[in-house]
C-alpha cells in the first residue's frame, strides 16, 4: 500500500513542489505540511482496512485521514498561543489535498466547489461528534460517533468499533503526554502501539 496523499496521486506532490519555488511557504506551513504527511502515513495503515473494519475507498480513507488531522487539532487546543496558526495552517493543508484530489479525479471548478464546501461539514461535524465522545468517559458516545462518521457506509462488527474507540483513546492520551514542541519537531507523533505496520 503506497502512502503519498488522500488518494495517493503523484501529481499532486509535483504540484506543491513547483509552489515551492513562485512563494517561501511560512515556517506555519512547513509544520502543518510535515503533520499532515504524517497523517496520512498513520491513516493508510493497511490494519485499519484489513483487520480494523474501515472501508479501503477513498472515502474510507478520508474519513480515516480526518480523524488523526483532528486528533492533532484537539491537542493543540492545550497551547492555542503557540498553535493557533499551525492548527489553521493543518486545516487548510488538508483541504488543499482535497481540492487537487477532487481534480484529479475528474470533478470540474463548480463540482470541486461544492464538494469542499461538503467535506469542510463534515469535518466539523466529525469534530463536535469526536469531542462530544472524548470529552466524558462514556465509550459508548465516542463508539456511536465512530459508527455514524468513520464507519458510515459499512456495517462493522462491534469489535471493530469498540476496537477503534479505544485507538483513538489511547492517541488521545500519546498526544496529551508529548509537550507542543515535541509535537511541532516530531518525525512521528502517532503511536503504532496497537496497531501493526
Amino acid at each position: 500500500m503506497r502512502v503519498l496523499s488522500l488518494f495517493a496521486s503523484p501529481v499532486s506532490k509535483n504540484r506543491a513542489m513547483l509552489n515551492i519555488f513562485r512563494k517561501k511557504p511560512s515556517s506555519e506551513w512547513l509544520i502543518a505540511d510535515k503533520l499532515y504527511m504524517q497523517s496520512v502515513s498513520q491513516a493508510r495503515l493497511p490494519y485499519f482496512y484489513e483487520k480494523g473494519g474501515v472501508a479501503d475507498t477513498p472515502d474510507g480513507r478520508f474519513d480515516m485521514i480526518m480523524l488523526h488531522v483532528y486528533l492533532i487539532l484537539r491537542r493543540f487546543r492545550r497551547a492555542p498561543e503557540k498553535t493557533q496558526l499551525i492548527g489553521q495552517a493543518l486545516f487548510d493543508r488538508m483541504f488543499v489535498d482535497i481540492d487537487q484530489n477532487l481534480r484529479e479525479m475528474g470533478a470540474g471548478d463548480i463540482g470541486v466547489a461544492y464538494r469542499v464546501k461538503d467535506m469542510a461539514k463534515a469535518f466539523y461535524g466529525r469534530i463536535a461528534a469526536y469531542d462530544e465522545g472524548l470529552d466524558g468517559e462514556n465509550d459508548a458516545c465516542l463508539a456511536n460517533a465512530l459508527r455514524r462518521n468513520l464507519f458510515r457506509k459499512t456495517l462493522p462488527h462491534d469489535r471493530d468499533v469498540r476496537a477503534m474507540a479505544e485507538y483513538v483513546r489511547e492517541q488521545v492520551l500519546s498526544l496529551d503526554k508529548q509537550g507542543t514542541l515535541e509535537i511541532l519537531e516530531s518525525q512521528n507523533v502517532f503511536s503504532s502501539d496497537g496497531v501493526s505496520k
